[in-house]
């Protein structure tokens, strides 16, 4: 039996989930699309059913991908359990009535039941059940109350009564609102205060720079002190002998040492700088990227959580549509600060041809991934403010200046944002470890194969020559139009692969500030990694595609050599 989770975003369907089934949950795409659902094991009393967590819809009628794979699994489910958010009946009930229209059996939660009652919302659930005909019951998903009444109802659904055409939907469901729920006055609560602080149009923008400060810190702070005083620590203890050991049987020197333990530094392995499959390889993704990609999405998980990201949304609303996107655009950025591979796929949430476009070309060019990030940090070490302004003050200008461009010559339409406000609410802490986990989980299975496989790549092409040969071809682009030694053409190579071990590869060649900055810009502006390609065929198709790409080849040609030519004139 497959039993599918339906509802709108943000009703608290994750949670339920995480309430109903184990640890041992699977995220995977549904065929032929990026889109990700998850599924795990529910135990009923007499039998095990498969529960899907099926992407977040507000209507049958899709208006983007999310909601397209939602349709059709609606067709491969045995049974409907559609949440709902009690505080919010009249919206929620659209996508309730288009369920019951399918004849599916089906079960109803009015989830966030104790922020409704704290509301002053009153919902009659037995008037409730008599209108739509199926059964219905109350949860607190962050509690736990109401999850076993849940599970024990699941095998009483049933098709539901309520028959209707499609122009008479809202009629219906003012109907039955009239008919189950009334609301009583109630001083605002802390919480419902907080809620229109944060979105107030003086105070809102102050409060959202304190939050992204606060999160990008924390990542900054807690992802430096788990490399230095962990992850380093770790791989000395437990891996370096073990490298010592294997380097010590090859003979400490070859070409099978050079592919897998790299070179010798002083005599001694140097996990940042070998650059073998066993050492650099390894370390890199796991000792100096995954502490700030868990710090990352743990920020983010938490920011979702309590509910503040669809506030940002609002915030940034005006900003984001003077680049032809809106306020939930942000979401996709953010995400592509933790991997550019989730951010593209998170694209499917924006409506139009051209905010998908737009939204996930930007990100391709200006959004650095949180490992790339982290790297990049590293390598401007010794430029100082000048390398930090240089680099990320490059970038934020080329990411409205390219946006408005594109605004103005991508045909197509920005719809206005439109969005429910959830009430802030705690985390349910044990569905946030889980979704992090996930998050991190499918992070080291895309990077940890590209990362390995781009350094036997390279350490291949360079034994064989190859590099060499086309450092010569691509010298001068290089050398003249960016200013940079001939030697950086192996980290473009590389990067197509895995842009932070690209940037880890700029680290020996001794660069002054003007080629740190240079090279850094030109490492994240010029294409992303091979990873994100594959998701920019599936979420853009080949035309869109090659479109973007050109785009990337453009503004990397123009903006690496302005910023060479600009910063000679200022004398770095």
């Amino acid at each position: 039996m497959r039993i599918l989770l339906m509802g709108n975003p943000n009703v608290g369907k994750s949670a339920i989930f995480s309430r109903l089934t184990g640890t041992h949950v699977v995220a995977a795409n549904y065929s032929g699309t990026t889109v990700e659902f998850t599924c795990g094991k529910l135990k009923l009393p007499d039998k095990t059913v498969e529960l899907i967590d099926v992407p977040g819809a507000n209507t049958l009628a899709p208006t983007n991908k999310a909601e397209e794979v939602a349709v059709k699994m609606v067709a491969d489910g045995d049974i409907i359990v559609n949440v709902v958010d009690a505080t919010n009946l009249e919206r929620n009930l659209k996508l309730t009535l288009q369920l019951l229209q399918t004849g599916k059996p089906m079960l109803v939660v009015l989830n966030m039941w104790d922020e409704a009652l704290e509301h002053g919302m009153d919902i009659d659930v037995a008037a409730l059940e008599q209108r739509l005909g199926v059964p219905v019951v109350t949860t607190c998903a962050l509690s736990g109350e109401g999850i076993k009444t849940l599970a024990g109802k699941i095998e009483q659904a049933r098709p539901g009564s309520v028959r209707f055409e499609d122009e008479d939907l809202w009629s219906v469901i003012g109907g039955i609102v009239e008919h189950v729920q009334k609301i009583r006055h109630r001083h605002p609560s802390v919480g419902q205060s907080l809620s229109h602080a944060t979105v107030h149009p003086v105070i809102g923008p102050f409060i959202g720079v304190l939050v992204l400060l606060l999160s990008f810190s924390f990542v900054a702070y807690i992802g430096e002190w788990l490399v230095e005083d962990v992850m380093e620590a770790a791989f000395n203890f437990a891996w370096l002998p073990v490298t010592h050991w294997i380097s010590t049987l090859m003979g400490g020197e070859g070409f099978i040492h050079s592919v897998f333990i790299g070179e010798l530094i002083e005599g001694e392995i140097d996990f940042e700088l070998s650059f073998g499959l066993l050492t650099t390889g390894l370390f890199i993704p796991l000792a100096v990227v995954l502490p700030f990609v868990f710090c990352f999405y743990f920020v983010l998980s938490l920011l979702e959580d309590i509910g503040y990201l669809p506030r940002l949304g609002v915030l940034v609303d005006t900003i984001m549509h003077r680049i032809g996107l809106h306020g939930l655009s942000i979401v996709p950025m953010m995400l592509g600060l933790g991997c550019n591979v989730p951010g593209a796929m998170a694209g499917r949430i924006l409506e139009t041809r051209k905010e998908r476009f737009i939204a996930i070309t930007l990100l391709s060019i200006c959004v650095p991934c949180m490992a790339q990030l982290a790297m990049v940090v590293g390598l401007l070490g010794p430029a100082g403010v000048v390398g930090f302004v240089g680099v990320f003050g490059t970038l934020f200008l080329l990411w409205i200046l390219l946006g408005v461009l594109m605004k103005r010559f991508i045909k197509g339409e920005t719809p206005e944002i439109l969005v429910d406000m959830p009430p802030y609410r705690f985390p349910y802490w044990k569905g946030l470890a889980k979704k992090v986990y996930m998050r991190m989980r499918g992070f080291i299975r895309e990077a940890l194969p590209y990362v390995l496989l781009g350094v036997l790549i390279v350490n291949l092409l360079y034994a064989l020559g190859v590099i060499g040969f086309v450092s010569n071809i691509f010298s001068p682009i290089v050398t003249t139009l960016f200013g940079l030694p001939q030697e950086a053409v192996g980290a473009l190579i590389v990067g197509f692969l895995r842009k932070d071990v690209a940037v880890g590869m700029l680290a020996p060649l001794g660069l002054n500030v003007r080629q740190l900055i240079v090279a850094s810009v030109v490492l994240v502006v010029y294409f992303p990694c091979i990873a994100t390609f594959v998701v920019l065929f599936k979420e853009l198709g080949a035309k869109d595609l090659i479109k973007s790409t050109l785009i990337m080849i453009v503004v990397a040609l123009s903006v690496g050599g302005s910023l060479n030519l600009l910063l000679r004139t200022m004398g770095l």
